[in-house]
């Protein structure tokens, strides 16, 4: 086909769609693979909500974790992973998903520039197949000198970008060491245009199949033929209020960890248009997150003491929780008719700043001007200006502070899983459980927040969209949050998210590469 004159203004073998971890795994592969490959991105910077992220990748038994002396392996992870998704997906998807991840690794480190390590971070569920520490791989840090001009192009950390607080890039960790590596490989391969600033509009649909994409640039309209094929990994609808309050009955366009503007559902309308099937729709990566004076919400976890009321003023939940397990039980909440949107966060006077992980950590002078950060001599007193019921604040805090003395929490059982004590860092018999007792008392609101949504296509082992029938659409791909995830309803460990959709990514790319296999029906 002679792309100019059927009138695409380009041609290349693959277009990916979006430039987070999913997007940038195809892209490598393709390109690597000696396919010319376009990536585009729609805001002024690479990385999506991936750029943000601490990276942490999870691929049961790979090269990494056994390098790490860890004692892994696929089948573990199957065992794990099927019994905490079951069958809410589909039993091939979740075959490809865990069989791949040691073979992406061990493609990607055959490139000195892509190299993982093992950082332990428990997995979130008791269940056959878990293993002590979790198993979670990360890029190794970057010397951002590495990246010379690159850097400027590189969406900044979540703390600069969304809240206006500068951190030190002089050494590139977690997301922005794997984005940054991932950019360098994709110019070494010499295969790759990188393009920010280019929103894709619309895919070309002829005769049933995707050959391209119409795109929005600063210099106006263009269409881009995708002769192997074009991959949708351009993230959710999480930024899109009306759309969550549609497929999640709520708001949150601004609690989301995404960056303001970026995943607006864009792959999920070019999806729709080609008529392909969804799935999860009303599902995202949840976690609880600190709302913040300028009205984004920041992702919140490892607690270290206080506890979560509702506006019952009750403790509903083991605050330790996986942060989207928590997500879970705020939403289960919610639906009983009590508030728990937003909840408050109650601690005591130990601490200084709120007793959690928050990037940025809060300003207390500047969430106090704006409301988000209450302060009173007595439980009674901090009730009346949270609005919970004062007698049923003072019995939450007197029973959970027999808990903390006993070291048991009857109710919740906070402090009996390893991934709560991984952040503990309290004294006495639990150190999950650290007493209220030290006036004056603090509450600051927490949102539900997520990571990303969950709903997307529907797509084969091989990332292939399928339409309602379970035909693959010719020509059309989709990984990341722009697919249907195979974890279904849970966030079965750290990493999740981004080994799964690296993972398809790469399979998209491998099946775009052979044309012959992707001739054939699935």
């Amino acid at each position: 086909m002679n792309a100019v004159q059927d009138g695409f203004d380009e041609t290349a073998d693959v277009v990916v769609v979006g430039s987070g971890g999913a997007a940038l795994a195809a892209a490598y592969t393709a390109a690597s693979g000696g396919l010319s490959t376009i990536v585009l991105e729609k805001t002024e910077y690479f990385g999506g909500t991936s750029a943000y992220s601490g990276a942490s990748i999870w691929l049961p038994g790979n090269q990494a974790l056994e390098r790490a002396g860890l004692a892994d392996s696929v089948e573990l992870g199957k065992e794990y992973f099927r019994t905490v998704v079951g069958n809410r997906t589909p039993g091939f998807l979740q075959e490809a998903f865990l069989s791949t991840g040691p073979e992406l690794v061990e493609f990607l480190e055959n490139d000195p520039l892509l190299r993982f390590e093992y950082r332990p971070f428990p997995d979130y569920f008791e269940a056959p197949g878990r293993i002590t520490g979790g198993r979670s791989i990360c890029p190794l840090p970057l010397p951002s000198a590495e990246l010379g001009t690159w850097l400027d192009r590189l969406r900044p950390p979540i703390a600069t970008d969304q809240f206006g607080v500068d951190q030190d890039r002089a050494t590139l960790i977690g997301g922005q060491a794997l984005i940054g590596r991932f950019l360098l490989a994709l110019d070494a391969t010499g295969n790759a245009s990188l393009r920010t600033r280019t929103r894709m509009t619309s895919l070309i649909i002829e005769d049933g199949r995707v050959t391209g994409v119409v795109v929005e640039t600063e210099n106006g309209t263009r269409r881009i033929c995708a002769e192997r094929g074009v991959v949708l990994a351009a993230g959710g609808f999480e930024c899109d209020d009306e759309l969550r309050i549609r497929h999640h009955g709520l708001p949150g366009g601004r609690w989301t960890s995404a960056a303001p503007g970026s995943n607006t559902g864009d792959a999920l309308a070019a999806l729709r248009e080609a008529g392909a099937a969804v799935d999860l729709m009303d599902e995202a990566w949840w976690c609880p997150a600190t709302l913040f004076p300028n009205g984004r919400a920041a992702f919140t976890l490892g607690l270290r003491g206080g506890i979560l009321v509702n506006a019952a003023g009750e403790r509903f939940a083991n605050e330790s929780l996986p942060y989207d397990r928590m997500g879970h039980e705020i939403l289960r909440g919610q639906a009983t008719g009590v508030s728990h949107i937003p909840v408050w966060f109650v601690f005591d006077d130990r601490f200084d700043t709120i007793p959690a992980i928050s990037q940025p950590a809060p300003d207390a002078a500047a969430f106090r001007e704006a409301g988000l950060w209450r302060t009173a001599g007595t439980l009674a007193g901090l009730a009346g200006l949270i609005d919970v019921p004062a007698d049923a604040l003072e019995k939450t805090v007197e029973r959970f502070n027999g808990f903390a003395a006993s070291g048991v929490d009857e109710d919740f059982h906070r402090g009996e899983d390893p991934f709560d004590r991984f952040f503990a860092a309290g004294e006495g018999p639990n150190p999950c459980l650290t007493p209220l007792e030290r006036g004056p008392f603090h509450a600051v609101q927490i949102v539900l927040g997520d990571l990303g949504t969950k709903g997307g296509a529907r797509t084969d082992e091989d990332g292939r969209v399928l339409n309602e029938s379970g035909t693959p659409v010719p020509g059309l791909y989709a990984a990341g949050n722009s697919a249907a995830s195979v974890a279904g309803h849970v966030y079965p460990g750290p990493g999740t998210p981004l080994g799964s959709g690296m993972v398809f990514g790469y399979r998209a790319a491998r099946r775009m590469a052979s044309p012959e296999h992707a001739a054939q029906p699935r």
